[in-house]
This record gives C-alpha cells, structure tokens and sequence, in this order.
C-alpha cells in the first residue's frame, strides 16, 4: 500500500476547513489544518479545496447481472409489447448475419405494468425467427421468451418450463433462465465484470454487497487474484446454498484469505415474496406470492444464524414485510430487509425495535411510480417510506439492486432525497429522506473522513450534503467524482 499525503481536502460533515489528510498502510493516521502536514517520501496529491468523504457503498447489487445487462439489448424505453419485439427484431437480424450458428437474443428492462396490451409469445416468434429470444424484466422477476428459448432453456434448467400464451416465466422459473443465460465462459464474464467495476470506481464506490443468486466467493477470489481489486465486496448466501457454507464455515464479515482484504462472505439472502413489477409482491389484500411459510422462515433464519450468517431477507408487499419482521422477532435476530417497499404503519417501529435495517433502493420509486399508481391505488402514502422509516428511528442502507437500477449511488441519493426525476413533480414529496440519512446510507454509516478509518474515501468538486439540500435533484444524480481510493490505493482518478 502506498502512503499519502491529501492536501487541503474540506472534509463532508465538517465545518469545511481545509485540511490536510495523512493515510499510511491503508489507514488514515493524521489530520491536522491545511499546510502543517510534513511527510517525506509520499505521495503528495493537492486538493485545492476539493470535498473527501468516506467510500461510497451500493448496499445490493448483482454484480455478474450488471456486468451482463451491459451488454445486452435495453428494452427499458419501450412503452409496448410490440414495441419491445420491434427493438428485439433488430438485434435479431444482426445476429447472424452471415447464417452462422444461432445467438440467443437477449434484452432487458421491460416493464409491462403499464402496457396497453400484455406480452405475447407470438411477438418474439415473428421477432427472432429460428432464434432463441428472451427479455428479463426490469425487476429480474419475470423472462418473456419465445417458444424456441422456452424448449432450450427447459433442457438446460432439467424440467419442463411452462408458460402461456404470453411466453412469459415469473419468480423461480424467471430466476432459472437468468441463471442459465450467465453462464457464459470465465475470462469472458470476468472481463465484463473488471469493467463494470471500473465503472462503479468512477462513481466513488469502494465497496458492494454482491447478491448473486449463486454465491459469488469463488469467482470473486479468482478475479481479484487476478487484479480486478477496485472494491470490497461482500458475497451473499441464498438458502440452496446454506448447508454448504455451514460446512465450510462461511460466516458473515469473515475475510476470504488471500484476497488482500477486499472479499468476504455477506448476509444470508432469502427472498420471500415477488415484486411490484411483477405483480407478485405479498399483500395484505392477499395478493401476490409467499416463498415459505412462517414456521419453514424460521427455521431456516435460525439455521443461518447459528451459524454466524446474519439475515438479509427480501420483502416488497406489506404482507411480505410484516412476515419478515415476525420471523427476525421469533428467531432474535439483527439483520436487513431488503427493499421494503410496502409497509404497514404499524411495522415502522418495529425496525429500530428489532434491529432490524431497511436496505432500500430509491431509485425504484422512480422507475414504478406509475405502476405502483395504479396496482397500489389509494396505497401509496406508505409505499418506498423513507421519511417514515428515518423518523421510527430505522438504519437506512442505500443501494442499486443493479441491474434493476444503475450502479450508480448518487442516482440512488437523488431519488432519495428528491424523489423526482425528468423534470416531473416529485411523488410523495412528504417521505423525502434526509441529505444526511441518504449520505450516510450511502457509505459504511459514516458521514465524515477520521483519524483511525479504513482509507476508503470518494474526492468530490462540490459538498454533496450542500447540494442535496440547496439544489434540484439532477444536480446531485450528475455529481462528478475526483478521485476513489480503497485503502489509500487510487482505484479512479481524475486529480
């Protein structure tokens, strides 16, 4: 690790008096007023003023789906059944060109909530003749395919998948043919992967909780001995999974060795209901879908945590959430809800009670106002409520669920603290988040740069709790970034 000199940083959360920072072995060990810092042999980097605060965080990812959703067809823009087909059409015709061997066609970010008319098999038919098609939804919780992909991808799960006239595959069977459509060759997955997390280093993330739905170690392990090292990562467990980290003793925040620090094992990740996108979130009304029964959560949470695996467990629906923090109450648990999108009032308090976190993602509000207008009407005063959940008290983590929203905390920030975007009023302005529970959602829950900090810090031209506070939204969506540093090692820099 090299050592560093930062000179004359304002450091976020302060008083914004220049200051020198001093970081050796990783580590920061002095900050003292700008120009009183004297250190031979250094690295020097002149700030001019410049903000420094903590890395940036992205609470959930799936990290393998970002790196492949970058490569595939975006169907997000379209509006239609027809018109997602149409686009899919296109990148068919370019496909094989020449008649060489068949490509499966892949788009993604459909959203059918609010279409005039819903998906058919039949489009994708016509769309990709002679070729396997499938578009993943936007919420990774539904696949639209034609009938070749359904044959295909049946062989390649072992059991029949069975759709309707809409082609279309929802919760586990989705969850399948995502799967098998990442199972792409090492080096090349690994080299979308370095990119994606040159990316995510551009935008001052320093650390990722990976919830791939098969556990990410091995494949982490081998691309940072390989160099791809620009983040900490933290992988999750999924239940199919639980008996064999128990047998090899995976513990959640259990350093993987030979990482140098950047890998360890993450939260015990169950998913117990849909989405909104979907139309499968667990409601209340009785709507929606129940992975597990009460009594089966339980035991499997306690399973976890015995264990040492802290639970992080996936709930969208009111129905869905009021279950998890049932079961995190029996089992006696600390852990996350991940999402908790639909709350009951009667459960806000019960997160801080419980020590339960609300990991959210905000920019999800924005991408399904509308569809949350309509298949949540007269419900929406309590849906994505952050203001409510920071005024019960509750930790607040920040995060992307990339690919379902963009690796990008600052966009996740924007969201949270203006709910708004392209330029439309801002939806339930009345359950704004903080600029400081955004900020410090969006690091490791620190707000300031200290003396004794992992040297993991984000370099900024402007003080985002200022702009998150005095300026519109996009200002902060489009916030540029100086420099990322992971244990005082520049992984971007722009200075």
């Amino acid at each position: 690790m090299s050592d560093l000199l930062l000179r004359s940083v304002r450091r976020v959360g302060t008083s914004g008096a220049p200051s020198d920072v001093r970081i050796v072995d990783g580590r920061v060990t002095a900050i003292a007023p700008a120009g009183t810092l004297v250190a031979a042999d250094v690295e020097v980097v002149e700030a001019d003023g410049a903000w420094l605060g903590p890395g940036l965080v992205d609470h959930h990812v799936h990290f393998d789906q970002w790196a492949l959703v970058r490569r595939r067809v975006d169907v997000s823009g379209c509006d239609s059944a027809e018109a997602t087909a149409d686009l899919l059409a296109g990148a068919a015709r370019t496909a094989v060109p020449d008649g060489g061997p068949a490509a499966t066609i892949v788009g993604h970010g459909y959203r059918d909530g609010l279409w005039p008319r819903p998906a058919r098999r039949e489009l994708l038919d016509r769309a990709a003749p002679g070729l396997p098609a499938v578009v993943i939804s936007g919420d990774l919780h539904a696949v639209w395919c034609n009938a070749i992909a359904l044959e295909r991808f049946s062989a390649e799960v072992g059991r029949p998948l069975v759709a309707g006239d809409d082609g279309v595959l929802r919760e586990q069977d989705a969850f399948d043919v995502t799967a098998a459509l990442s199972r792409v060759p090492d080096d090349v997955l690994d080299g979308y992967v370095s990119d994606a997390v040159d990316a995510a280093t551009a935008r001052g993330v320093t650390r990722v909780v990976d919830l791939e739905m098969r556990s990410g170690l091995d494949r982490w392990t081998r691309r940072l001995r390989a160099g791809t090292d620009g983040l900490r990562v933290a992988c999750g467990v999924y239940p199919h999974e639980l008996e064999d980290a128990i047998a090899r003793g995976l513990r959640t925040g259990a350093v993987v060795d030979g990482t140098g620090g950047l890998l360890s094992t993450g939260p015990f990740k169950v998913i117990t209901d849909g989405s909104l996108g979907t139309r499968t979130a667990a409601m209340a009304s009785g709507d929606g879908v129940l992975a597990y029964a009460f009594d089966e959560l339980v035991a499997m949470v306690r399973r976890a945590v015995d264990a040492g695996l802290v639970p992080a467990v996936h709930a969208i629906g009111d129905r869905a959430n009021t279950l998890a923090l049932d079961v995190f109450e029996a089992v006696g648990a600390r852990g996350s809800i991940e999402h908790a999108q639909l709350l009951d009032g009667a459960d806000l308090d019960r997160f801080a009670r419980l020590g339960v976190a609300a990991s959210v993602q905000p920019e999800h509000a924005m991408d399904d106002r509308d569809i949350a207008d309509r298949h949540w009407a007269g419900e929406t005063d309590r849906a994505f409520p952050f203001a409510a959940l920071e005024r019960a008290g509750a930790e607040l983590r920040l995060g992307s669920d990339a690919p379902v929203a963009p690796l990008d905390p600052w966009v996740s920030m924007a969201a949270a603290v203006g709910r708004d975007r392209d330029g439309r009023e801002p939806w339930h302005p009345e359950q704004r988040m903080s600029a400081l529970a955004a900020w410090r959602g969006s690091t490791d829950g620190r707000v300031s740069v200290a003396v004794g900090d992992a040297a993991d810090l984000v370099l900024l031209p402007l003080d985002p709790l200022a702009v998150a506070v005095s300026e519109p939204s996009d200002v902060l969506r489009t916030m540029p970034v100086l420099a990322t540093a992971v244990a005082g090692r520049f992984t971007h820099r722009s200075v």
